[in-house]
């Protein structure tokens, strides 16, 4: 009887430490797929999405955009939205295919829920938050991104829906 006991302990602890973690979830994806050409990094969501959310976008331009024409020159043409949280602070690993080019400016942008019309502009869409170099220290954000023929990591984002700013913001 002691030996099958003995046994029966060594066994289980053999299989504990030789266990490897077989069943844990798999981790988000942190880095852009093989192939990819465009960015790829995290949005971390912050606040409660507003009601009145079509949807939030990632997109790039090539130039900081002037003046309120220039807002609609950015890439890729159609974007894509993010899957957006359902309730509370979150982080979700983001793709979005370019060009190979340099990029000035990286954005998040809010869409308010109604039909399109560029007239209409500053009050539709938001600036919900934008890549930033660390050493920058300009309002929007200078992180410039260069893509080449692999994707670019780490252009991570934070999207705070209690600090929106309307496009107008960026301009005289």
């Amino acid at each position: 009887m002691r030996v099958r006991r003995w046994r029966a302990i060594v066994g289980s602890l053999a299989a504990a430490l030789g266990c490897n973690g077989g069943l844990q979830p798999t981790p988000a994806a942190t880095t852009c797929p093989a192939g990819f050409i465009g960015i790829c990094g995290t949005v971390t969501f912050r606040g409660a999405v507003p009601d009145s959310t079509a949807g939030v976008y990632v997109v790039a331009y090539a130039t900081f955009p002037q003046q309120v024409s220039d807002l609609f020159t950015f890439v890729p043409l159609i974007p894509q939205p993010l899957a957006l949280p359902g309730s509370g602070d979150s982080t979700t690993f983001y793709t979005v295919p370019l060009p190979n080019g340099r990029y000035e400016w990286v954005v998040a942008a809010w869409r308010k829920q109604g039909a399109f019309d560029p007239s209409k502009a500053d009050s539709l869409f938001k600036e919900a938050g934008f890549y930033k170099d660390g050493a920058d220290t300009t309002t929007h954000g200078s992180g410039i991104v260069v893509v080449n023929s692999t994707g670019t990591d780490s252009i991570n984002i934070v999207v705070d829906f209690g600090n929106m700013h309307p496009i107008s913001y960026y301009f005289p």
